[in-house]
């Protein structure tokens, strides 16, 4: 006969897993709505002026988002040639010294705290240190507030991945006469090379979404322009403008601009993820 007690956990168990199973079914469906809500709308704003066109003027038909996609894509590329270097050295320096020196401590209790902070805020404080000193909104204070977003995303999964190395590894390249500083570049390093580029291709999908922070900083610019120092469009904005204007062409643009970040970022979370899996593998 069964024990009691072990009939007790038995149900617990299968309640538990009843209701993970339930939570599960309800992300899902919400998340498949959201994808089949943007397709039906945005697909019908795919075109191959889409991306050949500018946005169009008030009432006028026609047009595309050219603009904005180049400007989100010189922005976000500013961006990750900024951050990528700063955070994969800030990471390396936590995970070689994150137990010894203050510095490290406070360094990951500051990144800890910028991955939970408010875009908006960081938004504010590129607007009130660089956009109010130099009167003017541009690309480059755009590039300055999600550099901000996209470098502890950078530093936190580099700090993870090298202290996934195990220490038998570090030993032999110490006993080699190795200094510490190549240990942690040419063999911790290396060794989580993929997992690192994860945490690179997350920041991307992190940043290429957001539209509060570029609100206070690039502004927008309703025509083409590759002056960083100048209003730049960008698609997270363009699509806040349009969504909430009367004009029906401009409401199927924004459709349009939302389908293509939104599987933009789908394709780079599957990519990312791709590389972890393959990482664990090997």
């Amino acid at each position: 006969m069964m024990n009691p007690v072990y009939r007790r956990r038995l149900w617990m168990h299968r309640v538990g897993i009843l209701l993970s199973f339930f939570a599960m079914a309800i992300g899902i469906f919400f998340l498949m709505w959201i994808l089949l809500t943007l397709v039906t709308k945005g697909f019908g704003a795919l075109s191959f002026g889409l991306f050949t066109e500018t946005t169009p003027a008030p009432g006028n038909d026609g047009g595309g988002l050219m603009n904005a996609i180049v400007g989100s894509l010189m922005m976000v590329g500013a961006s990750v040639l900024i951050s990528t270097p700063i955070g994969i050295l800030a990471g390396i320096y936590l995970a070689e010294y994150g137990e010894e020196s203050w510095l490290a401590r406070v360094t990951r209790f500051v990144t800890d705290i910028m991955l939970s902070a408010p875009s908006i805020v960081i938004g504010l404080f590129i607007y009130a240190i660089y956009v109010a000193k130099v009167n003017h909104f541009s690309g480059w204070a755009g590039t300055f507030a999600i550099s901000l977003i996209a470098i502890p995303v950078v530093v936190r999964t580099t700090d993870n991945m090298l202290n996934l190395v195990p220490t038998s590894l570090r030993e032999a390249a110490f006993a080699l006469g190795a200094p510490r500083w190549k240990v942690a570049t040419m063999v911790r390093l290396r060794a989580v090379k993929a997992g690192v580029v994860t945490g690179i291709l997350l920041a991307i999908a992190r940043i290429s979404g957001e539209t509060a922070p570029l609100l206070f900083t690039a502004l927008n610019n309703q025509f083409f322009s590759a002056d960083m120092n100048a209003p730049m469009a960008n698609l997270p904005v363009v699509i806040f403008q349009f969504a909430m204007s009367p004009y029906e062409n401009w409401r199927s643009l924004a459709w349009g601009g939302a389908l293509l970040i939104t599987f933009s970022v789908l394709g780079l979370n599957i990519l990312s993820r791709t590389l972890f899996s393959q990482k664990i593998q090997n």
